[in-house]
């Protein structure tokens, strides 16, 4: 292939840093912030997360849903790209990491957009159907989870909506056979792309990041 899937060159990766310029000082503190409180080292990558504000633009979503919130740093991208109308209905299962998130919106100036949502994200997503159909739906949370949580974006989008997963590749160990500690992760994940590719749900493809971000259309 000529044009092979990916790119791990570090120099490129410096030059899209330096010319986009992803993370700004308001994201950087949330990330900061969040390292201080000992909130683990997974939050999403700065290009990520304008990936994220850039999708949410292009739907022009006003109604969003986000399954994992850690320290705000997505869900401030996502509000980024929905405008001063747009609303974010955002799940995490620990307190700790829900506190610290409301507070990065209130410094982000979007703590009225924000609804941070504490609990297990099978318990919540439930009482948040009645509000859509909703325009985006971003999953970074138990891989495990992942098929469930697709079904119930492909049940709640609207026709056009986008759903957007992280850690596509599962830390490199997408393509192996589930075994050991991470086999039911492993066939989580599998199980999750089969149903984005083939579920008759979406036009999806991959964005060949550093983790993987799984995209599809709803149709």
């Amino acid at each position: 292939m000529n044009k092979p899937f990916g790119n791990d060159d570090r120099k490129l990766a410096a030059y899209v840093a330096s010319v986009y310029v992803p993370e700004d000082h308001v994201l950087r503190e949330i990330r900061e912030r969040s390292t201080r409180a000992g909130l683990p080292d997974i939050q999403l990558a700065a290009l990520d997360a304008r990936h994220l504000e850039v999708l949410a633009r292009a739907v022009a979503a006003r109604k969003a849903v986000e399954i994992g919130t850690l320290g705000g740093y997505s869900g401030v991208a996502i509000l980024r790209g929905m405008g001063p109308d747009g609303v974010l209905d955002t799940i995490d299962i620990d307190a700790k990491h829900a506190e610290i998130a409301r507070e990065s919106f209130r410094q982000a100036g979007l703590a009225k957009q924000a609804r941070v949502h504490v609990g297990a994200a099978a318990q919540v997503l439930p009482r948040l159907a009645g509000r859509g159909p909703f325009d985006l739906c971003f999953i970074d949370a138990d891989k495990e989870g992942y098929p469930d949580y697709l079904r119930w974006a492909a049940e709640n989008l609207r026709i056009g909506g986008l759903v957007v997963l992280d850690n596509a590749f599962l830390f490199g160990r997408l393509p192996k056979r589930p075994a050991g500690e991470h086999a039911a992760a492993i066939a989580a994940m599998q199980a999750t792309h089969d149903l984005l590719a083939h579920g008759g749900h979406f036009r999806s493809t991959v964005l060949p990041t550093g983790e993987g971000l799984a995209v599809g259309v709803k149709i």
